[in-house]
């Protein structure tokens, strides 16, 4: 991985929110106070020698699309709050998705996923990596037998989520990750839902976590971007090899701006997810919700594996209402809420998963993983408490 020539990249901060405001800090000789953002494409050399050696000796930056110091910077911070060896920054997180599972399978290899993802990510695992010859198993995520058996015979990866996009259930990453290990498979998790504040993966067991740096991590309905987070050798042998030569590469204005998102993501995702339990505690009370889910819930059906895993719920929650029509009267009434598909935004923004992020999984599948024509997903932003609860309110009503 290219290196930042910077005065406190080696340091090792005692605290989380430290290192996201000082993390791999690189200054300019012009010492300015923000980090520099380096918008260029290519570099120069001092000699056609030098220009040899640099591709020779791969120390330096030689093009944008193979590294450059405000996208490096962005590797850097998100590398120090994950804990992991190795980050490799994409243009977005379904490009993240997709090198870690691309890089590293080939055609004869096999892939077991749990059956509950997001919409663009079973389209990868269900129907784009078949069809170069990766066998691919879905199952029911939160089953450890049924885990257990897709892997016998052995597999090559694993991949999960957990909470799951939308419907919130939960995967036993440790127990997942000791059988995954022990028939020889890495393990892949899309840790979006949870963010590097909630949840640390690699500590559970996992090899490589991904991220939708659009979400929280970002947070501000910005701009796209993605990260692979890995060992070394995973990176080196497999990730970087494949970003190189397909460019999945994130713009340094876009790596700029997710820096200072993640100054503050640890006090969004706090704030946020604080509200979101107190919304869903509220709408579990509500007698027009049929049922509402977030992971540390009583209700929830894997209540004690989120307080094990989480450090608190998230900002994400669900709930249903009788069915499709209703769903649609209630998001059409809202005044506050922001009717979208995104989330971890510091806005609040609501979407009807069956007819927006999962409309191509088909009714069956769907119904399958939980997705009901009267499900709602609302993810929670930094507003006042009160008022969402009063817009929800209203809209529930109507």
């Amino acid at each position: 991985m290219l290196s930042i020539s910077d005065t406190n990249k080696d340091a090792q901060y005692q605290h989380t929110a430290t290192t996201l405001v000082r993390g791999a800090m690189m200054r300019s000789d012009f010492c300015e106070t923000s980090e520099a953002m380096y918008l260029t494409s290519g570099y120069v050399y001092e000699s056609a020698e030098a220009a040899e050696q640099a591709f020779i000796d791969q120390d330096r930056f030689v093009y944008s699309r193979y590294g450059n110091p405000t996208v490096a910077m962005f590797e850097e911070r998100l590398r120090l709050l994950e804990g992991a060896e190795a980050c490799q920054a994409t243009a977005s997180g379904m490009a993240a998705v997709y090198a870690a599972l691309a890089g590293f399978l080939s055609a004869g290899d096999k892939v077991v996923s749990s059956r509950a993802l997001f919409g663009s990510c079973h389209v990868i695992l269900a129907e784009i990596l078949p069809r170069f010859g990766v066998e691919s198993v879905l199952v029911d995520g939160c089953d450890l037998a049924a885990w257990e058996q897709a892997l016998q015979g052995g597999a090559k990866a694993v991949f999960l989520e957990s909470p799951s996009n939308p419907t919130l259930q939960l995967v036993d990453v440790a127990a997942v990750s000791e059988m995954a290990h022990a028939a020889g498979a890495l393990v892949m998790i899309d840790n979006v839902f949870a963010s590097p504040i909630l949840q640390k993966p690699l500590e559970l067991g996992a090899d490589v976590v991904v991220y939708s740096a659009t979400k929280h991590i970002d947070g501000q309905g910005r701009t796209l971007g993605g990260a692979i987070l890995s060992s070394d050798s995973f990176y080196e042998d497999y990730v970087q090899p494949f970003i190189r030569h397909t460019g999945p590469s994130l713009s340094p204005f876009n790596a700029w701006v997710l820096v200072k998102g993640l100054e503050t993501v640890k006090l969004r995702v706090e704030a946020q997810s604080a509200a979101a339990l107190s919304l869903a505690q509220r709408l579990e009370s509500h007698s027009r919700v049929k049922k509402v889910s977030y992971p540390t819930l009583d209700s929830h059906p894997q209540v004690t594996l989120a307080k094990k895993q989480m450090a608190s719920g998230g900002t994400i929650l669900t709930f249903e209402v009788a069915n499709k029509s209703s769903a649609f009267r209630l998001m059409n009434a809202l005044s506050i809420i922001d009717i979208s598909n995104n989330i971890g935004d510091s806005k609040s923004l609501m979407t009807h998963p069956a007819t927006t992020t999962h409309r191509r999984l088909g009714p069956e599948a769907r119904a399958e993983v939980g997705i009901s024509e009267g499900l709602i997903r609302l993810s929670v932003g930094l507003e006042d408490i009160e008022e969402l609860w009063q817009d929800l309110d209203q809209a529930i009503t109507a």
